[in-house]
């Protein structure tokens, strides 16, 4: 028999066919499972029913939004390829990957703890996708969040309870937030505040067809008592990546009769940094506008004002806005400047430099609470004016002092008035500082001089005891007053040039009006005119010499040197007594003593002329300034007058009729002037006690 070998080749089959090797198996095992992984990761991704997880997902968002969060509707996710984010010639292989989008319907989120346990926000559906790549470098990066559908009830229902603040401990993470856009559809923001007394709502439209707004929306509903009004627009895509992408705004509303309507962007919407608006105002009164604005302003008449508004609310809400290159009206006064507020610690601080090129007078009155109880039911106060008051009993709002730090600057170039007071300029620095108002200067162009004065309102200690709010002191000084120019409807002082009028008063006073201020008012008041003339006839006029009236009518008035006119007014509790009051001429001497009383607006003066010559035909007697700053009344002391017209009768019957003269004639008492004296003690310094206390004069 012949032995038979193997062939070759089935020997190498064989030795192919060994099996496997340990190791090989290993790792044909783990390069399997490595591809199973992701395969079937996606099929579960694709095919998971996410409702499934809303439960878990619906406790973990209340937890930690601390309030009621809900997906009542379905919640899934769809795999797409990211087509918002592809730029138009550089797409890469990420750009043919799927991202997840997530498209939740019927979300609500309730109101925190202590308010009203109802929706504070409710969407139909809210989408978006989420960048996978992202989430390697530890980022949520959402290119677009859409809102289609949205509902807001924001709510307040005392001044710590409201629903629009997260109060969140902020902590320390890897993941940051990546949110580029957000996209608004049709929906409804309802704004109700139970300090305020607002309720209103502001109902959200998608606009098709215009190049630079998305949505319009109209507002409805009343705020503090009045009903409000109007509508506006702005963009349907808000970029929130972008810094420099501009989000236009437009707004048009009123509120009884306030107005406010505004034109801009925004161009850093994530931080409120980037406003820039052209804004406009108006409305009765400039002080109504703090419960919009949380800046406290004066009152006034009523305004309107439109100008350049830049701002950012910044972080901590230390917000900055300048209101600048404005226009505007105050009553029939015009007013232009820059405005600016800064939102800091320990307050808030306002500044401003503002300039009126006329200014009409009576403008004014409402910052002391001057005008008329009509004008007062205009800017939205109390008519609190009391018909037989001439001093204004309005009272000053101390309380928001407090809130608000302020430095403004004011001019006027020109002021017209209806009274014949003869005012041509104004300039003041207004200064707030913790409670303490100053105005210093405060200084007017007045009859050919000026008129400089510094006052002080401190109402930083609150209500006291006697229920005073504020400390009051005014120092002021007046020089070169013409005397001609203050009686420019006189004819007899326009024939004659008197001198020059220079005055000083220094008062202090506490109270919560101006009214209250002067009735509580301490110090002195003293002023003097000397070295000038002043007309005779005027002088006969006011003394009653009927004989040399009818000369000086008959052949003219001529002009009587004054030596001087001296007044020393001494102010106690309210009451201003004459000490000196004296006019002295090379003819006559004229003095005033009595009383004003500025608690209850009573005068009280007699006006005594005495001559230093010989006056025939003379009736010249005492007379009397009586009643009140209303109502003043003129009257002859009837009692002299009596005596002397009872003798000039006696004497007719049995003597000739010159000798009916003899009572009637005034010898004067002489040449002798008082004026040194009385210039020096005029000249002095005029004192006041601190407010709230007495003077000891």
């Amino acid at each position: 028999m012949t032995a038979q070998h193997p062939q070759p080749d089935a020997q190498a089959s064989s030795q192919h066919k060994r099996p496997l090797s340990r190791a090989a198996k290993i790792t044909l095992s783990i390069v399997g499972v490595l591809v199973a992984i992701p395969v079937i990761a996606i099929i579960i991704l694709l095919t998971f029913d996410w409702n499934r997880v809303k439960p878990w997902l619906n406790a973990k968002v209340s937890e930690a939004i601390e309030r009621p969060f809900a997906i009542v509707g379905d919640l899934s996710v769809h795999w797409e390829r990211p087509s918002d984010t592809i730029i138009p010639g550089q797409r890469t292989w990420r750009d043919h990957i799927p991202w997840p989008h997530l498209y939740a319907n019927d979300v609500h989120v309730g109101n925190p703890a202590g308010l009203p346990q109802q929706d504070m926000a409710s969407v139909r559906q809210f989408s978006f996708s989420l960048n996978p790549f992202a989430l390697l470098s530890h980022t949520i990066n959402i290119p677009v969040l859409r809102f289609d559908g949205p509902r807001v009830d924001l709510l307040r229902t005392d001044a710590t309870h409201y629903n629009w603040v997260y109060k969140h401990e902020k902590k320390e993470s890897k993941w940051e937030l990546d949110l580029e856009r957000l996209v608004l559809s049709r929906g409804v923001v309802h704004f109700k505040d139970a300090v305020t007394k607002a309720d209103v709502t502001a109902d959200v439209d998608t606009l098709s067809n215009d190049p630079t707004y998305g949505i319009a929306w109209k507002l409805r509903g009343t705020y503090n008592g009045v009903e409000v009004g109007g509508g506006g627009k702005a963009g349907a895509v808000l970029s929130l990546q972008d810094q420099d992408a501009p989000f236009p705004v437009q707004a048009d509303m009123h509120g009884g009769p306030y107005r406010v309507a505004l034109e801009g962007t925004v161009t850093r919407p994530a931080k409120l940094e980037g406003l820039d608006l052209q804004l406009k105002l108006a409305g009765p009164s400039m002080a109504r506008l703090y419960d919009l604005t949380g800046v406290v302003l004066p009152e006034t008449p009523a305004f309107s004002t439109a100008g350049h508004l830049t701002g950012s609310i910044g972080e901590e809400g230390k917000s900055r806005w300048t209101y600048d290159k404005f226009t505007g009206k105050v009553g029939e006064s015009d007013i232009n400047g820059s405005l600016s507020f800064a939102a800091q610690k320990p307050r808030n601080k306002l500044t401003a430099n503002i300039q009126s090129h006329q200014l009409r007078f009576v403008d004014l009155g409402p910052l002391v609470g001057a005008d008329s109880n009509a004008d007062k039911k205009k800017r939205g106060v109390d008519a609190v004016q009391p018909d037989s008051k001439a001093l204004p009993v309005e009272k000053f709002h101390t309380e928001k002092w407090k809130v608000l730090d302020a430095d403004v600057k004011f001019s006027a170039d020109r002021i017209i008035k209806t009274a014949n007071l003869p005012l041509s300029k104004l300039q003041t620095h207004l200064v707030m500082n913790n409670g303490v108002l100053t105005l210093n200067p405060l200084n007017f162009n007045f009859a050919g001089g000026t008129i400089n004065s510094h006052i002080k309102l401190d109402g930083s200690g609150g209500r006291g005891k006697d229920g005073d709010t504020i400390k009051a002191t005014l120092d002021a000084t007046a020089r070169q007053i013409k005397v001609k120019q203050l009686f420019p409807q006189v004819e007899k002082i326009q024939q004659a040039t008197a001198g020059d009028i220079y005055a000083e008063t220094k008062l202090s006073a506490t109270g919560d009006s101006v009214a209250e201020m002067l009735a509580k008012s301490n110090g002195e008041v003293k002023g003097l005119v000397s070295q000038g003339v002043v007309s005779k006839l005027l002088l006969e006029e006011a003394g009653l010499n009927v004989g040399n009236i009818i000369v000086t009518k008959l052949f003219g008035d001529k002009q009587v040197k004054l030596n001087c006119l001296a007044s020393d007014l001494a102010v106690t509790n309210g009451v201003a007594n004459t000490r000196t009051f004296v006019l002295d001429t090379e003819e006559a001497i004229v003095d005033i003593n009595g009383w004003v009383n500025l608690n209850n607006e009573q005068i009280n003066l007699r006006v005594k002329p005495e001559t230093k010559e010989l006056r025939l035909f003379t009736l010249r007697t005492p007379f009397y300034v009586k009643g009140t700053f209303k109502k003043p009344e003129l009257s002859l002391d009837k009692k002299v007058l009596a005596i002397k017209g009872g003798a000039a009768a006696a004497l007719a019957v049995v003597a000739a009729p010159i000798a009916a003269l003899i009572p009637l004639i005034n010898t004067g008492p002489g040449h002798d002037s008082p004026c040194n004296a009385l210039l020096a003690q005029a000249r002095a310094k005029p004192q006041a006690p601190p407010p709230g206390k007495t003077a000891k004069h």
